[in-house]
């Protein structure tokens, strides 16, 4: 009777070890099977259609087009430091402009470099000439001596957000590399320290150290812009400089405007309208006891920049801007920040229109309009942002300065070198007699200068980093009407 009770029971203990063997076994048959029967199916459906090859041959064709006009640069100089002038070198990238053997790359790669290396994409190694940089928009002309350049194709025209981008440099020494990405933004500011004129493309293709001064290109293998590493990976957990998903590139229509007038003029001549502004989402409560501002939070949106300041006589205020307009775009740009209103000027050539879209508030406060007010740009005096500066050299004596060019050093009848010329000296000043009119400012510190924005830069550079108080002087190199080249020491404080 035992037995027989417990017969049941060891039959099903049997069934269940049973089904416990098996079927893991019938499981991993089937799920094997199905694998199978999808690789089957995955592979008839890839040899039925040629996508991704033709995705494929479409990058391969970007990087055969683009890449002969890369070009791998190394800098090499000496920075001046409490021990004494240390060496430096810089890596970087650059792409060829056109025949004539122009290279455009990012001025911070090149600045203050004794000497500049190209390699082409050939392999073969050149000397660089810097041309000229301007240091507002981080933009640098070289030029190279070679037989055999293929330039870059270039496109003006803005990306829209979601456009393919191929970035091309070298970043951390890895030559010639390409990466690949959408466009993220555009009309970005990052708020570069050394960068005044800021509206990027953002990008997400990886952009990291070497990458900078490289070209970021169209599906077409045209040059919209140039990546700017510096602008990447300053969060906490990232490297210096190390690409943190967000790359950055300088628009091909402000690279044009820059880099044809350092060709053409050796400087670069910037637009003024005379305003100053503020984000419209940055009023404070102060200013809300002021009817206008008053009327513009309870009326108008956040994004825009309101008009604060405005220069008397300016191209502004002789266009009929007024206090208190809120700017919601220049040439069809809108404008979410002050930055953006400042850069979309300073790109603009003196002498020409730009139209600003406004919203202006009703006295009243009960609302706004909408204007179109058409602003003819004057030229920007490079003392405007070195005032003080500009004073104390004018007291020493360096009564007018101008940016050195074949016409100005031909009417004063000195042989044209790039820099600032000496234009006229005050009379029974500490320089009277010294520095002759005529002679051109070739260096600054040791290094060199090829405009007069750029030595008011410097010099207000200079400044900025040295906190003590009293007098404070630095060493010029001139090049005299004579040819000769002397240093003198001059007070910029």
């Amino acid at each position: 009777m035992k037995i027989q009770t417990l017969a049941p029971a060891a039959i099903v203990a049997a069934a269940a070890a049973l089904v416990l063997i098996v079927t893991p076994r019938l499981v991993k048959e089937s799920t094997k099977a199905r694998i199978e029967a999808e690789a089957v199916a995955a592979q008839k459906r890839l040899s039925r259609t040629t996508v991704l090859e033709e995705l494929s041959q479409a990058t391969r064709d970007v990087a055969s087009l683009v890449g002969p006009s890369v070009v791998s640069l190394q800098a090499s100089g000496l920075q001046a430091s409490r021990r004494g002038p240390l060496s430096f070198t810089n890596a970087g990238s650059g792409w060829i402009y056109d025949v004539d053997g122009y290279v455009v790359t990012n001025a911070h790669v090149v600045d203050g470099s004794a000497r500049i290396e190209a390699q082409l994409s050939s392999g073969e190694v050149v000397a660089a000439e810097l041309i000229g940089l301007d240091l507002k928009t981080d933009i640098a002309v070289l030029r190279i001596e070679h037989e055999d350049l293929t330039p870059a194709q270039r496109s003006a025209d803005m990306p829209t957000q979601g456009d393919m981008v191929f970035a091309f440099g070298s970043p951390f020494g890895f030559r010639f590399s390409m990466s690949a990405g959408i466009v993220s933004g555009i009309g970005r500011s990052a708020g570069l320290s050394d960068v005044d004129y800021e509206n990027f493309i953002q990008v997400d293709a990886a952009i990291n150290p070497g990458n900078s001064g490289g070209p970021l290109t169209d599906i077409y293998g045209r040059v919209i812009g140039m990546n700017t590493a510096i602008a990447t990976g300053r969060g906490n957990s990232l490297g210096q400089g190390q690409f943190g998903g967000i790359g950055l590139a300088i628009p091909m229509d402000i690279i044009e405007f820059v880099v044809s007038q350092i060709i053409e003029k050796g400087e670069v001549e910037k637009g003024f309208s005379g305003i100053a502004v503020q984000p419209v989402g940055e009023i404070q409560p102060p200013q809300m006891r002021d009817p206008l501002f008053r009327c513009i939070v309870e009326h108008f949106g956040a994004d825009g920049a309101v008009i604060t300041r405005i220069t008397p006589e300016s191209p502004a205020e002789l266009a009929g801007l007024k206090l208190g307009d809120v700017i919601v775009s220049l040439d069809g740009h809108r404008v979410t920040a002050e930055e953006q209103v400042f850069s979309l000027i300073g790109t603009r050539a003196p002498g020409q229109a730009v139209s600003f879209e406004v919203w202006r508030p009703n006295p009243d406060g009960t609302g706004g309009e909408r204007l179109n007010v058409e602003v003819l740009l004057a030229k920007r005096d490079p003392r405007m942002d070195a005032a003080d500066i500009a004073e104390t050299l004018r007291e020493a004596g360096l009564e007018r300065l101008l940016t050195a060019t074949p016409e100005a050093c031909g009417a004063r009848g000195v042989a044209f070198c790039r820099g600032v010329l000496v234009d006229a000296v005050s009379d029974d000043s500490q320089i009277d007699g010294v520095i002759l009119p005529g002679s051109v400012i070739v260096a600054l510190g040791g290094q060199t200068i090829s405009s007069l924005e750029e030595f008011y830069i410097r010099l207000g550079r200079a400044t900025a980093t040295v906190r003590r108080p009293g007098r404070l002087t630095t060493v010029i190199t001139i090049v005299a009407p004579d040819g000769k080249r002397r240093d003198y020491e001059i007070p910029i404080r």
